[in-house]
């Protein structure tokens, strides 16, 4: 540890540590809302932010989020101690009762610096909540006595920008991963559901694909069971086309750190996709047929509450987990019959456009659990392509797909090696500052 670090309270490190407000929800207009769901993975994601009438109830100034404001989540098992900083706004944003701010004061310590400090320390955040089970809450007055280790602002600049930049490559490959993911469903969109090629030529457009393939649209639409498909594609049954099989009910007491690649209902994500920090391992038993390989279509068929925000969707296992896993009984595997023409990367984006899965998750049914029965997979029609122009985006989604993987393995090398590093560096056990030329020649064996 540097000689100079000392430890101090949060709260002699701070401009504000508070708790937002109860919102007053509206559906558009307003003011964005931080909630807990917001806070995961030590990011601030705004996709599950909501809207609050700041007319109606008035927001204090200082309860508008700035840059580097950390945010804690603080009530419930689970959610309490979650820990994000914010680094980029696009528009005004509050936060809700669940949330605390903690403003960094730049004058005592280095925003970023304190930002990694605090979640480095999520345990013991954990730690601070009272209560009982379900009714946890963290005191601000507890968060605020928190002590942390506080080295030379020098140190604190320097540990910031190191792993501020780890971080930023890391949130950059998942922005471009997402990007890449848009893409392609843009593009299934386009070419399956709009059938825009088609369209583009009829007002006086040209179609953007080779003759070849703009051919295959044909140069008309006609009503089906199915809307308006183009007229020389055939209609075809789930049931023609895929095998379905449910995974297996796991003992809990096999869950392990290591052992086999476990795929589960937290793989999946909402609206689809693969969710690879969802992964578990097991070493319990199994039967062959729970095994899967990697490019199985995975379908979540279990949610909690009837929002359909998940049952239904559906994703590819990728090859980073190895030749083979399993997969639990929250899950469906669907296996394409050899006389299928269609392929998996169709198969996966069909399930997760707007339309299908609004046919395919109205069959979920249940109380508390929504249940999606195998009728779901094998009832619904659509209108089925020329092979040839399935087999062209199968192409076109493969390669993207393969940039998706390479983008999230350079991102999990980043993520051990920050892990690695963030306590060693905050506890002074690797000395860092500017005037090193990088990290200790030695860093190989920390690691």
């Amino acid at each position: 540890m540097h000689s100079r670090t000392i430890k101090r309270p949060l709260s002699e490190l701070t401009q504000l540590i508070a708790r937002g407000s109860s919102p007053v929800y509206v559906e558009e207009g307003g003011l964005l809302v931080v909630n807990q769901r917001c806070i995961r993975d030590h990011h601030l994601s705004l996709a599950d932010a909501r809207r609050t009438d700041a007319v109606k109830k008035t927001v204090p100034s200082d309860r508008l989020l700035r840059r580097y404001d950390i945010l804690v989540n603080s009530t419930g098992v689970g959610t309490l101690g979650r820990v994000a900083q914010v680094l980029n706004l696009e528009e005004p944003t509050t936060l809700d009762s669940h949330v605390t701010i903690v403003r960094p004061d730049p004058s005592r310590i280095s925003p970023r610096f304190l930002g990694f400090a605090l979640r480095n320390s999520q345990s013991a955040i954990e730690g601070l909540a009272e209560g009982s089970t379900g009714q946890t809450e963290l005191a601000r007055t507890r968060l605020a006595a928190l002590q942390l280790s506080v080295p030379p602002p020098e140190h604190q600049t320097a540990i910031g920008d190191l792993l501020g930049s780890l971080d930023d490559k890391i949130q950059l490959n998942r922005r471009m991963k997402n990007t890449i993911e848009a893409t392609i469903r843009a593009i299934f969109r386009s070419w399956f559901i709009n059938f825009d090629p088609m369209r583009r030529e009829r007002h006086g457009h040209g179609s953007g694909l080779p003759h070849s393939l703009r051919s295959l649209f044909g140069d008309y639409v006609s009503d089906s069971v199915c809307g308006r498909t183009p007229k020389d594609w055939p209609i075809a049954q789930f049931a023609d086309h895929v095998e379905i099989d449910r995974g297996l009910s796991y003992n809990g007491r096999g869950l392990s750190e290591s052992g086999q690649p476990l795929h589960n209902l937290n793989s999946i994500y909402e609206g689809g996709g693969y969710k690879y920090e969802g992964i578990k391992y097991y070493r319990g038993d199994f039967q062959r047929r729970h095994l899967l390989t990697p490019g199985s279509v995975i379908v979540a068929n279990t949610e909690q509450g009837h929002e359909r925000l998940l049952i239904g969707y559906a994703a590819l296992v990728p090859e980073s987990f190895g030749p083979t896993g399993i997969f639990s009984h929250h899950l469906y595997r669907l296996r394409l019959k050899k006389s299928s023409p269609i392929t998996p990367q169709f198969l996966v984006y069909l399930l997760n456009s707007g339309p299908m899965h609004e046919v395919v998750s109205r069959y979920a049914n249940g109380t508390t659990v929504n249940m999606l029965p195998s009728e779901a997979l094998q009832l619904p029609v659509f209108a089925l392509p020329p092979e040839p122009l399935i087999q062209e985006f199968d192409q076109l989604a493969r390669r993207m797909a393969g940039r998706q993987e390479q983008l999230m393995a350079e991102s999990r090398t980043l993520t051990t090696l920050l892990n690695m590093l963030m306590p060693r560096l905050l506890s002074g056990e690797i000395v860092f500052d500017r005037k090193c030329d990088g990290l200790p020649a030695d860093i190989s064996r920390l690691t």
